[in-house]
């Protein structure tokens, strides 16, 4: 029961995630054209255009992330499983998510030491936007990826107890 509730909450922040994405990436590719026109016809651009540019990657970046550790197509640096078979490899995909899921945590931890200092110092990006604002992506996408790399932990230890789904 509970690892229902956690799909369709997993399910319900991959859809808000999605909407994000699209939405962030087409207001940098509509940002980005009109910096482009506006530099070219009138030889000025957006003040801070760039800034908030390299911050949407940012985003675009950490929501990827996110939606790639869901379908499990994150980066993968583990030699080992491609040698093992069928539940010492469930086994193996368990210890390497509950390590990410550390990892992301403490990342996430961090993060929001980063970003609440950030919001004390009053540092501003451009004009009086203070960065914080795009950075808040930084804690938000790592606890996302901690909550993902948890569940794929979890759905693997109820294959791995239950002898269903064992990888080939």
């Amino acid at each position: 029961m509970i690892m229902k509730f956690l799909h369709r909450l997993d399910t319900a922040a991959a859809r808000l995630e999605e909407w994000i994405l699209i939405f962030v990436v087409m207001s940098m590719v509509l940002f980005s054209f009109l910096q482009v026109v506006l530099r070219n016809i009138l030889s000025e651009g957006i003040l801070g255009g760039d800034i908030v540019l390299r911050h949407l990657v940012l985003w675009v970046g950490f929501i990827g992330a996110s939606l790639a550790t869901r379908s499990e197509r994150h980066i993968n640096i583990d030699v080992f499983s491609r040698f093992f078979k069928g539940r010492v490899r469930l086994a193996s995909a368990i210890i390497v998510n509950l390590f990410s899921a550390l990892i992301a945590y403490f990342l996430a931890s961090a993060s929001v030491s980063f970003v609440l200092m950030e919001r004390a110092y009053k540092t501003v990006l451009f004009g009086s936007v203070e960065s914080w604002y795009f950075q808040i992506i930084i804690p938000i996408g790592f606890a996302i990826i901690t909550f993902r790399f948890i569940v794929l932990s979890a759905d693997k230890l109820i294959q791995f107890f239950s002898g269903t789904g064992e990888e080939k």
